[in-house]
C-alpha cells in the first residue's frame, strides 16, 4: 500500500546522485572500502545542540553550532544566553526586544525544546553518536576525510557543523545514501540501556522515520582490555584530535599562577616528573610522523577514531530530546532582568 502517492515527503526521501569527478570517485571508493572493513556500529549515546529555522529556510533547519552537549538543559541555557544577548546588543526595536525576552522568560522557567522570537524558530535538537567497528577495532580516519598537518596546539578549530543545513531530501552520494538507509531502523537494543530509553528509541522510528548524517568528527580514545574510554572531545579534523592528544600528554593540567600562600596541590593533581618526561618524548615521536592515528605510551594505547552522528527527522524537522533523555539540573534565571528599551536591572 502506498501511503504517499506521488511525490514522497522530504523527510522520507533519500536522493542519490553521482558526480563525474576524480575526488568524488575516490571518496566513494574509500567509503565503500571502509564500510566493508568496519561493518558494525557501536552507539555511544545522544548529543544535543541548537538549530534555527528562518523564513527563507523553511522547511529546512540550520544548525547553530557544534552538537556536543550531553544534556538538553545545557543547550536550553545556551539558547537562553543567545537570545538575551541578542536582545541586549542586536536590536533597538522595543517590539523585537519584547519578542526575544518573552522567549528568554520561557527558557528560565520551562524545560521547553522550542521557542520562537522575531519570526525565527529555535529548537533544541538531538543526534546519536556512533562509530563503526570491525574485528574488534574502531574505524580510524579515512584517507579522504578533510585533514591538515599543523601541530600548533593553540590553533583555533573550524566548526564544520555550524551552519549545516538539515535537508533530508538533499542529493548525496551512493555510499551515504546506502549508509542512511541502513540506519533507518537503528534503535537502542542493548540491555545496558534502561527500558524507557529503549522504548523511546523504538518510538522514534515512527515519529521521526528519516535519518540525516551530520559532518563527521574525530575523537581520541584509550583502548582498554574489552572497551574504550574517551580522552578528548569532538574535533572537526583528525589532526585536531591528534593535537588534542599531544596536549593531553604534555599539558595534562592548566598551569596555575604562582601566588603567595597558595595551598599545596592535592597528590592526584601533581605531575610526576618522570612520567611527564616519558609523555614528552612520546609526543615528540608522535608529531614526527605524518598523520599518525595510534600511540602507545606507558602501557596505554591511544587511538584517533572516526565518529559519526545521525539525526532523526520527522515531518516537522529534526528530533528534539526524548522523555528519557536526562538532565542534571533544571531551568533557571541566568541573566538580570531587561525591559523592552534595553534597560537592565542589576540586583544589589
Amino acid at each position: 500500500m502506498d501511503d504517499h502517492p506521488g511525490k514522497s515527503p522530504d523527510h522520507l526521501t533519500i536522493r542519490v546522485t553521482h558526480h563525474d569527478d576524480p575526488v568524488f570517485e575516490v571518496t566513494e571508493a574509500d567509503a565503500f572500502a571502509s564500510v566493508r572493513k568496519y561493518p558494525n556500529i557501536v552507539v555511544r549515546g545522544p548529543l544535543f545542540g541548537l538549530a534555527e529555522q528562518r523564513r527563507g529556510d523553511r522547511p529546512r533547519w540550520r544548525l547553530m553550532g557544534e552538537l556536543d552537549s550531553g544534556f538538553p538543559q545545557m543547550v536550553r541555557d545556551e539558547l537562553n544566553s543567545h537570545l538575551w544577548f541578542k536582545a541586549k546588543d542586536e536590536t533597538d526595536d522595543p517590539a523585537e526586544r519584547r519578542s526575544l525576552l518573552a522567549a528568554v522568560a520561557r527558557l528560565e522557567t520551562e524545560k521547553v525544546n522550542e521557542v520562537s522570537a522575531c519570526g525565527v524558530r529555535y529548537r533544541v535538537v538531538r543526534a546519536d553518536e556512533f562509530a563503526r567497528i570491525g574485528d574488534g577495532s574502531l574505524e580510524p580516519p579515512r584517507a579522504t576525510d578533510p585533514d591538515d598537518d599543523g601541530w600548533d596546539l593553540d590553533a583555533p578549530e573550524t566548526c564544520r557543523t555550524k551552519g549545516f543545513v538539515v535537508d533530508h531530501a538533499a542529493a548525496v552520494g551512493l555510499s551515504e545514501g546506502i549508509g542512511r538507509a541502513g540506519l533507518l531502523h537503528l534503535t537502542y537494543t542493548a540491555e545496558r540501556f534502561p527500558a524507557d530509553v529503549r522504548a523511546d528509541s523504538q518510538r522514534a522510528l515512527t515519529t521521526h522515520p528519516g535519518v540525516v548524517l551530520l559532518p563527521t568528527t574525530f575523537r581520541v580514545v584509550q583502548r582498554k582490555e574489552v572497551s574504550w574510554s574517551m580522552v578528548t572531545g569532538q574535533h572537526s579534523t583528525p589532526q585536531g584530535a591528534r593535537r588534542a592528544l599531544v596536549d593531553h600528554l604534555v599539558r595534562p593540567f592548566p598551569k596555575l599562577p604562582d601566588l603567595p600562600d597558595m595551598p599545596e596541590l592535592p597528590a592526584w593533581m601533581k605531575v610526576d616528573e618522570k612520567e611527564a618526561a616519558v609523555n614528552e618524548r612520546a609526543a615528540k615521536k608522535f608529531m614526527a610522523r605524518r598523520r599518525p592515528n595510534e600511540l602507545f605510551v606507558r602501557g596505554k594505547r591511544f587511538e584517533v577514531v572516526r565518529v559519526e552522528r545521525m539525526m532523526r527527522i520527522g515531518p516537522d524537522g529534526p528530533e528534539t530530546p526524548r522523555p528519557s533523555d536526562v538532565d542534571e539540573y533544571g531551568p533557571s534565571q541566568m541573566h538580570p532582568p531587561m525591559d523592552e528599551h534595553g534597560n537592565i536591572t542589576y540586583s544589589s
